[in-house]
């Protein structure tokens, strides 16, 4: 019952992600559908926002190579993959996928929502406070945020049932303490819908009414007014001891309706203000790491900022929300235009400082990080248009010999980085061994994987071009022509 009820509730959360893919895709059949590989690599580049490698076709090599891109992308995020093998997912065991999509909703749905509580209910972030003043009102708010934060500082399992607790609290009598039998009732569910939109619920007759009967109304009730999608029915709730985790799944996206309504002027303009501080914070942070590693070993330099970047990606996540909004310039207030600006200029001063620490790196890796630069941009460019087929057979001629240029070069940079020695005459590292997986990784796993799919890409694209010229011509000339001469010297020219 428990694995019917999380195959059920999973595939219909996946639904309502890759509606959102382009173009949409639906699971019919989770343990089957997994097993391409397409189906988890669509997943995550919704979620996740990121263009993954994949190989395109469907044969069993092919479906193995998407898989393991996925878990490696999974790993990539410091994702424990416990007893998850690619040979068990392209058998599409039940225990293995399932076990797989819960790790993917955890980390991508429900630590994502518990880590903006704090933002959420309007709260500074840790980072905040270094850049508060000192006067009274300031040292108030500081030991405010201080508590808040304390409270914050849990799982994410127990933040999210602390945010339901509270929504169901302003509602006297309806009590959560877990994500089970405390949601038999359908009242939770009900309680929260009623703090979210008040009038929509009437709880007394609720309380008067089955538990069957009060599920349903719950469900119907957020999938029409809310949009929130159906993941449960009555039936999967109204047991013994429902499912933990698809109750989860299910009260999570309440969480995220929550954080999508609209916020008062005052309430936007205090988030301005803490991410301004913020901003500005790690502005100076980062000015002054440049300064104090301006005559450190390149080892040490790259350190720095790997523990820059770790603290900076960890403390951003509250103000992702507010930084990442996709409304146009003119819908922004101007304390927010100014926002964008100071994070561009920080996201771009961290840019430059990683280019920096790149053509840094002990020879031969300089060349070789060269190299994949080149290698990667080539692969990440648009491919060029076929309205006219002229110009792009020239582009992907152009293309085709760049590509194999630098291909030719693989078999010597492979060499560089297999043989390089991380040592200096101190018997040090010149490099941390993160950094130099990473080129191994790069190198091995996305360019050489993606080569032949590559080449095949622009040779096809050359060939419709070619093709479609064609046809332009064979079109033009479908009429008389008159002499054999002029036909003769119209295919000579061509």
């Amino acid at each position: 019952q428990r694995e019917f009820t999380q195959k059920k509730t999973f595939t219909s959360w996946i639904n309502s992600i890759l509606a959102k893919h382009t173009p949409p895709y639906v699971v019919s059949d989770l343990y089957t559908d997994i097993q391409q590989g397409h189906l988890l690599l669509d997943l995550l580049e919704v979620l996740s926002g990121q263009h993954l490698p994949r190989e395109k076709g469907f044969n069993t090599f092919q479906c193995r190579s998407n898989i393991e891109n996925a878990l490696t992308f999974l790993k990539s995020r410091s994702l424990k993959l416990i007893n998850i093998h690619v040979a068990d997912i392209i058998e599409g065991k039940p225990s293995i996928v399932l076990g797989l999509i819960w790790t993917i909703i955890f980390h991508f749905h429900i630590e994502e929502l518990a880590r903006t509580l704090a933002c959420t209910y309007n709260q500074p972030s840790p980072a905040c406070s270094s850049a508060s003043d000192s006067s009274p009102k300031a040292s108030r708010s500081a030991k405010k945020s201080a508590k808040i934060k304390e409270r914050w500082k849990m799982s994410a399992t127990k933040a999210l049932l602390l945010w339901a607790k509270e929504q169901c609290s302003l509602h006297g009598s309806v009590s959560v303490t877990d994500f089970k039998s405390s949601w038999r009732s359908g009242l939770a569910f009900l309680a929260i819908i009623q703090t979210l939109r008040p009038g929509l619920v009437d709880l007394e007759k609720a309380k008067a009414r089955s538990n069957k009967e009060n599920l349903k109304e719950a469900f119907r009730i957020a999938e029409l007014e809310l949009n929130i999608p159906r993941l449960l029915e009555p039936e999967d709730v109204d047991v013994v001891n429902p499912d933990e985790k698809s109750i989860m799944t299910y009260v999570a996206q309440f969480l995220q309706y929550s954080k999508n309504l609209p916020e008062s002027e005052e309430d936007m303009q205090e988030k301005v203000r803490e991410a301004m501080g913020w901003l500005a914070a790690q502005e100076k942070k980062l000015a002054k790491l440049l300064v104090e590693t301006e005559n450190e070993t390149y080892y040490q330099k790259y350190t720095e900022m790997m523990s820059f970047m770790e603290t900076f990606n960890q403390e951003k996540i509250p103000f992702l929300p507010l930084l990442s909004s996709k409304r146009g310039e003119a819908e922004l207030s101007e304390g927010q235009q100014q926002m964008r600006k100071e994070w561009d200029k920080v996201i771009s001063q961290i840019n430059e400082w990683k280019v920096k620490l790149d053509q840094m790196l002990p020879s031969p890796l300089d060349s070789t990080e060269a190299w994949l630069q080149e290698v990667e941009h080539l692969q990440a460019e648009d491919l060029p248009d076929l309205q006219d087929p002229f110009k792009a057979m020239s582009a992907f001629r152009e293309i085709i010999v760049i590509f194999k240029g630098l291909m030719d070069c693989f078999d010597s940079h492979l060499d560089t980085l297999q043989s390089f020695k991380n040592e200096d005459e101190k018997n040090m590292p010149l490099i941390l061994p993160e950094k130099l997986e990473e080129m191994k990784r790069r190198l091995c796993t996305n360019i050489r994987s993606t080569n032949p799919s590559t080449f095949l890409e622009y040779h096809y694209g050359l060939c419709s071009a070619i093709a479609n010229e064609v046809k332009l011509k064979l079109n033009i000339w479908d009429v008389k022509y008159g002499a054999k001469e002029s036909v003769e010297s119209l295919l000579e020219n061509w």
